[in-house]
């Protein structure tokens, strides 16, 4: 019954969500403490019976059966639930307080215009040269997705060198493609979404890891990453040379958004010292993360608060500043809370143990070791059909135990999944708004997009894959 329950539990979610039916929060929520309490209801009696005979055992008394009325049965189903729940909620703490601080930190340094000279200078050193257009795309994608944020991103990078796309009549597809990648290789960094869900949910089955060590544990498939999107960009640079030369027109599309970068409020935009001294933060920050000299909840903790004594002394301002992104912030994270609800529910409850016992029976065991690159492999494409949530909430999980139980590493099957599904697989989702946001500032079509994007990124994530099985440990033993 376990598994049944617990297979309903997973189908369930990911119907409410996939099918818009319900929101990520409520259906990660009220599914699991429906089937919870159910299960919780129905265990209740020899939960009982056990926890009597546990305190006769350590009185050294003779243990007697006790009677379990409908009451006492209630009240211990409650009691199961909120214990299931403040399990997984405590186990998931820290990463939702770094989520809120990280997302704080980058999106006001964004505020404070860190980055904007960095991206005036690539686009001066670009010239008239696609190859170099193309670089400079990927290196600009890469820097307005610091924050973790494809809105961002997209809302930055696809104005900021559209100008010169225009004026070398260059494929408006070869920016969006370039900047989905950046957007994509990015969106692993540890305060990226599906990092932070990797994280949460593998630390909800009592591997206990944080965003910023998977993050170092992939660095070197990570790293491999970055330089295959950088070729592949110019790659594409210089595919438009070539078209440029032979005077082949370029692909029509049609703009649909106001190409010119939201630069924000310039009251806040800080120059001078306090720009080199942002930069070196955010340096020392990227280098205490890494080493792991202080918790990543921490870091990005006393960070934000020097980044706003610095920058904003104002109190007023620094509350302005504050309110101004908390309402990205508290969305996020309380997914990521309701995600700490599920797991522990699904943990302490035994479904998600039956349900692995059920996998484990009918898959050879000869396939645990594997299952992680098998993951790895298909990230991209899964992309596609299940939403961040969806995957590493719901999916992810269930695959993650069934592994370790057959002898392979849960937490490989993280390592692995990050590698594609929402990283290099975000921008080409149809069930993330940010990849229409970048369709429209691009006058792109989702088909053509992702039949232009979508061999690339899968290229890319396999391409992490292998080196992940060579020195990120994808196929290690649990």
């Amino acid at each position: 019954m376990l598994a049944f329950l617990g297979f309903l539990t997973i189908i369930l979610v990911l119907a409410l969500i996939m099918s818009k039916k319900s929101s990520t929060l409520i259906a990660l929520i009220i599914v699991p403490v429906i089937t919870g309490f159910i299960t919780a209801f129905v265990t209740a009696p020899q939960t009982i019976i056990d926890a009597a005979a546990a305190k006769a055992a350590e009185a050294g008394t003779e243990f007697v059966a006790p009677t379990v009325t409908f009451g006492a049965q209630l009240e211990q189903t409650f009691k199961s639930i909120t214990g299931w729940m403040g399990s997984g909620l405590t186990s998931i703490a820290a990463t939702g307080v770094m989520f809120i601080f990280a997302i704080l930190f980058f999106s006001t340094c964004s505020d404070a215009g860190v980055f904007d000279p960095i991206i005036a200078k690539i686009l001066k050193l670009t010239g008239n040269d696609p190859v170099k257009i193309a670089i400079g795309t990927f290196i600009i994608g890469c820097i307005c997705h610091l924050d973790g944020s494809g809105a961002t991103t997209f809302l930055i990078a696809i104005p900021a060198v559209m100008p010169l796309y225009r004026k070398m009549k260059m494929n408006f597809w070869v920016e969006a493609t370039i900047v989905a990648l950046a957007a994509g290789i990015m969106n692993v960094m540890p305060w990226g979404g599906p990092t932070i869900r990797a994280a949460t949910a593998i630390s909800g089955l009592g591997y206990e890891i944080t965003a910023a060590q998977l993050w170092v544990g992939i660095m070197p498939s990570w790293i491999v990453g970055i330089i295959c999107c950088l070729l592949l960009s110019a790659w594409l640079g210089k595919k438009e040379a070539k078209r440029l030369a032979a005077g082949i027109p370029a692909d029509p599309c049609e703009v649909e958004m106001v190409n010119e970068a939201e630069t924000g409020n310039s009251d806040l935009v800080r120059t001078g010292w306090r720009w080199y001294f942002n930069i070196c933060l955010i340096i020392v920050l990227l280098f205490v993360l890494i080493k792991g000299l202080l918790s990543p909840a921490a870091t990005f903790m006393i960070g934000f608060c020097i980044l706003l004594i610095v920058n904003y002394p104002n109190v007023k301002q620094q509350h302005d500043i504050i309110n101004s992104h908390a309402k990205a912030a508290f969305l996020m994270v309380s997914i990521v809370f309701a995600a700490g609800a599920f797991t522990g529910i699904m943990k302490g409850s035994g479904m998600l143990t039956a349900m692995t016992d059920a996998l484990v029976a009918i898959i050879p065991s000869s396939v645990g070791k594997i299952m992680a690159p098998v993951v790895g492999i298909f990230s991209v494409p899964l992309s596609l059909l299940f939403d961040p949530d969806s995957f590493y909430y719901g999916v992810m999980p269930v695959i993650a135990n069934a592994v370790a139980a057959m002898g392979g590493s849960a937490v490989a099957v993280a390592k692995a999944s990050i590698m594609g599904q929402m990283t290099l697989g975000f921008p080409l989702s149809p069930l993330t708004g940010a990849t229409f946001l970048l369709l429209g500032l691009a006058g792109q079509d989702l088909g053509d997009h992702q039949k232009h994007t979508l061999p690339l990124a899968w290229l890319v994530s396999i391409v992490m894959v292998v080196v992940g099985c060579l020195f990120c440990g994808l196929l290690a033993s649990a």
